[in-house]
């Protein structure tokens, strides 16, 4: 026993100065690292209550986002310590960022230096698995190889006939008499019907469930429809609650989320076995392959993998479905409040004569184009992101007085980059960017300043889907109502889940157009 004692103590006498040796190794490597680049320490760090686990500055977040004032309270930090500023997150370094030469760095130029932050990542797989907004390196590779095809294939001049039945719908839901109604409401309605006909060649048919008092249709399996989208809808909410809290969602236990996630589950996993029996079953020349596009077949030709499948199909779910959705009743609450820039849309749509407008005519819109682009400055679906350093690295901007020098960043740093306070500089977009203001754009040249769909490698595949399908709604919306009007005096105010739309609905009422 006193041999065993001895040798642990010489083991911890060798040990101990082995460490501290390390420590100090890494410690002037790291220095001189930093020097080598011009990096100069933060022009500002943020004065914490508990320097070691930062928990006040955690609260005061956790606290915004209770108050439906995340956005709010994130940008009102950037304008009390900067564009750049260093801060601490439990146990775990941050840098909170507004600058396009730091954002470009993060999810460009320094690409390989920084992945997905590990809490959003633990966050987010129990529901999206191993899919494309989870995975990094390799496996991320290989996603984007695996989606990529299928949206090329898809001809998105053939998509617009598929969203008119779903528009006449829309239509049927909507009161023509002048009363309130819940726009947003409909237009998840609207995205979630388009985006599971796209994936699976099934809607859920939300819109003429909307109109019926008993909202239970006959299923095929013993997941419904709407199980479906309520189970979804409640699995992206806790995932959200989870980033939030960080590395303390590791203390925390949902059984209704993870009830929720297997109802998700067995929804979508019947439609990858049909899609996989229709390619074990197809020969390679068979003409009825081809007679409908459904996504959901398209990726079962690159995989026979079954829960690979599953997650990439719910991640182009979130992908299409919600931030269409969110783009859609954003622009229409600002539209219902300033009916002078809908008469300018509808006077531009006017040029169509009342007939559906083509994907060519949709991309000659200059003043819809405007239109989306302020809805999508004003209010990014996706209004920030982290990333997380995998090695030593640097930041171009934050360092020393003036904050324009690089900055040293520690691996394990994560780096919290604000879209929605960025598209609120006025150095980038002139006066008054609280306002909804389209015609800002005919003058705007902007670079990495507007990020609307993320950039670099990770931008996103279907930023093209989300754009067309929401012009095409707005222009068929615009000519068959003449005016839209506010129906809720209360201002924007957040509900962010993994995207960010208004708490209480886009409330309005519509005046048809005369045929």
């Amino acid at each position: 026993m006193f041999i065993q004692l001895e040798l642990l103590a010489i083991s911890l006498s060798l040990f101990i100065p082995y460490i501290i040796y390390r420590r100090f190794r890494l410690y002037l490597f790291r220095r001189e690292f930093a020097k080598s680049h011009g990096c100069k320490e933060p022009r500002c760090r943020v004065p914490l209550k508990d320097p070691f686990l930062g928990i006040d500055f955690v609260w005061k977040t956790l606290q915004n986002a209770k108050s439906d004032r995340y956005l709010e309270g994130t940008h009102e930090r950037f304008q009390l310590y900067g564009t750049t500023f260093a801060a601490k997150h439990m146990h775990y370094p941050t840098i909170h960022t507004t600058d396009p030469p730091n954002i470009k760095q993060v999810l460009a130029t320094g690409f390989e230096d920084f992945k997905l932050s590990s809490f959003r990542v633990d966050a987010m797989v129990p529901l999206f698995g191993q899919g494309i907004f989870t995975t990094d390196n390799s496996l991320w590779s290989h996603s984007r190889a695996l989606l990529r095809p299928s949206f090329a294939r898809h001809n998105m001049a053939n998509h617009l006939p598929f969203m008119e039945s779903h528009f006449e719908q829309l239509m049927k839901a909507i009161p023509k008499d002048g009363s309130t109604v819940d726009l947003q409401k409909l237009f998840f309605g609207f995205t979630m019907d388009t985006a599971t006909e796209f994936l699976f060649g099934h809607s859920v048919h939300t819109l003429y469930k909307m109109q019926l008092e008993d909202t239970s249709l006959p299923s095929a399996t013993d997941i419904t429809d709407d199980d479906f989208v309520s189970s979804y809808t409640y699995c992206c909410l806790d995932i959200v609650h989870n980033i939030r809290l960080g590395a303390l969602s590791k203390l925390r236990y949902n059984p209704r989320a993870i009830q929720a996630q297997n109802r998700a589950f067995a929804y979508i996993d019947r439609f990858v076995d049909e899609a996989l029996n229709l390619r074990n079953s197809q020969k390679p020349s068979d003409p009825e392959a081809n007679t409908k596009y459904i996504f959901l077949n398209e990726l079962a030709k690159e995989t026979d993998n079954r829960e690979e499948l599953r997650d990439q199909i719910l991640s182009v779910l979130l992908a299409g479905r919600d931030t269409t959705a969110s783009l859609l009743s954003n622009m229409f609450f600002e539209l219902a409040r300033h009916p002078e820039i809908y008469a300018k849309l509808r006077e531009e749509v006017g040029g169509l004569g009342g007939r559906q407008p083509t994907y060519e005519e949709l991309k000659d819109m200059r003043y819809l184009r405007f239109c989306l682009n302020e809805s999508l400055r004003l209010r990014p679906v996706v209004p920030a992101n982290t990333r997380e350093a995998v090695c030593d690295t640097i930041l171009p901007l934050g360092g020393g007085m003036d904050g324009q020098s690089p900055m040293f960043v520690k691996k394990g740093t994560h780096v919290y980059y604000s879209v929605y306070s960025m598209h609120r500089r006025e150095e980038f977009f002139g006066e008054k960017t609280e306002e909804y203001r389209p015609e800002r754009w005919e003058r705007l040249k902007l670079g990495w300043e507007f990020l609307p769909f993320n950039g670099g490698p990770r931008i996103c595949l279907g930023q093209q889907f989300a754009l067309t399908e929401v012009s095409y709604l707005t222009v068929r919306m615009v000519q068959k109502f003449v005016s839209i009007e506010a129906r809720d005096p209360r201002p924007w105010t957040e509900f962010y889940t993994l995207i960010a739309c208004s708490k209480y609905g886009t409330l309005v009422s519509l005046t048809p157009a005369s045929d």
